[in-house]
């Protein structure tokens, strides 16, 4: 199949799934690593492993509620969101760490939460051209349609 043969729709809804979690994931990573005063790097890092985290468990969720057994669960969101989230994951902590004081503004600012808005926003626009083509390859978010 042709990635121009994958509807939009298809690949935004592929992309707003593994949004779900990677928000979650950066989002709770980003309050941990900044109400604990971690340092940037290691608040980067703790964002993206449990972006990852909660990718990879609601995919499971999904999976396993179809019956299948948790290996299969594992496999398939192994193949289903590693790629996706790899991107959204890069671009939006690329974007957080870029925006001059975002990192470093606070719980109650203004710039930190409208940066990490932004930024998971920009990973979403750039992530749903990469869903589309991993779907017209049997790939990605292909691998776990079968079990829905």
């Amino acid at each position: 199949m042709s990635w121009r043969d994958v509807p939009w729709s298809t690949a935004a809804q592929a992309t707003a799934h593994c949004l779900t979690g990677c928000a979650i994931g950066e989002v709770l990573g980003m309050v941990i690593g900044t109400a604990a005063a971690l340092s940037n790097g290691v608040t980067v890092v703790l964002s993206v492993a449990l972006a990852f985290v909660f990718g990879y468990a609601l995919t499971m969720r999904g999976v396993l509620r179809s019956g299948a057994g948790l290996r299969t669960a594992v496999r398939v969101a192994l193949a289903a969101d590693t790629v996706s989230i790899a991107v959204m994951e890069l671009v939006d902590n690329g974007v957080i760490v870029l925006v001059p004081g975002a990192m470093d503004a606070g719980l109650a600012s203004v710039l930190f939460w409208a940066t990490l808005a932004v930024s998971l926003a920009i990973a979403f626009v750039v992530t749903t051209p990469v869903n589309r083509f991993m779907i017209s390859r049997g790939r990605g978010h292909a691998v776990a349609h079968a079990y829905h």
